[in-house]
């Protein structure tokens, strides 16, 4: 048996070696790209709508003037009014601030804690209403701010209608997702569900060891019938 020539071999080697290194890097390149799990979807027309949905966010707050003996009933209205938007809004919490420092830290202090005793009393969660302070600088006119933050969207106006019939090239007309998306961003009872997803409420425990303690012994665990959802005629006399 003939031995190949050295230079023969190494020449061979050479090319496997480079034709390798080539297969490898077009496998990288073919597996490092986006999969399908990752990869951006096409957006549709009517998503284009979506990034013209504009939420700004503006406090809506009460200026309560400090007092020795405390709230008065005209404080007392506005933080009840106050906590009427705050319930209609669905907004996340109420913040109580007190000015800091100066002679009247101690009667800011006080008003802070019977202002979020009155909000607590009238019906705000008490998780809800957080007490903070603020540097006042001394001002000794320095108010109590309570208030919580307001959303407002800006929704995209809608105009321009075309002869709908027109599709010429199966197209989607102008303004096609419009009307769609503003009805939805200005009837959503909270703007800022707009950005983003709310965090999940506790389980409720009691209940689901209810329901699993009816299950381990083979009873019914859905809740009793209600008989007046029943679609039984009216037998009333008219």
């Amino acid at each position: 048996m003939t031995r190949p020539h050295p230079h023969l071999l190494q020449t061979t080697l050479m090319k496997l070696t480079a034709g390798g290194l080539v297969l490898a890097l077009l496998t990288a390149c073919a597996s490092s790209g986006a999969g399908p799990d990752t990869a951006a979807l096409p957006r549709t027309d009517s998503q284009q709508w979506e990034d013209r949905v504009h939420v700004d966010s503006r406090p809506d707050e009460v200026l309560l003037a400090l007092h020795a003996e405390g709230l008065s009933a005209a404080q007392n209205q506005a933080l009840d009014q106050l906590l009427g938007r705050w319930l209609a809004a669905e907004a996340r919490e109420i913040v109580v601030n007190a000015p800091t420092g100066g002679a009247r830290g101690e009667i800011a202090g006080r008003m802070a804690a019977a202002a979020r005793q009155r909000l607590v009393a009238m019906g705000a969660p008490a998780a809800k209403v957080r007490v903070t302070g603020y540097d006042a600088g001394g001002a000794p006119g320095a108010p109590l701010k309570v208030g919580f933050l307001r959303y407002t969207a800006h929704v995209p106006q809608c105009g321009g209608w075309e002869n709908i019939t027109a599709t010429r090239n199966n197209a989607a007309y102008e303004n096609f997702g419009c009307a769609v998306t503003a009805n939805i961003a200005a009837q959503v009872a909270n703007p800022e569900d707009l950005l983003g997803p709310r965090a999940e409420t506790p389980i409720d425990s009691g209940r689901r060891a209810t329901v699993l303690d009816k299950y381990r012994k083979g009873e019914v665990t859905s809740s009793a019938k209600d008989e007046q959802s029943n679609g039984v005629i009216s037998k009333a006399v008219n």
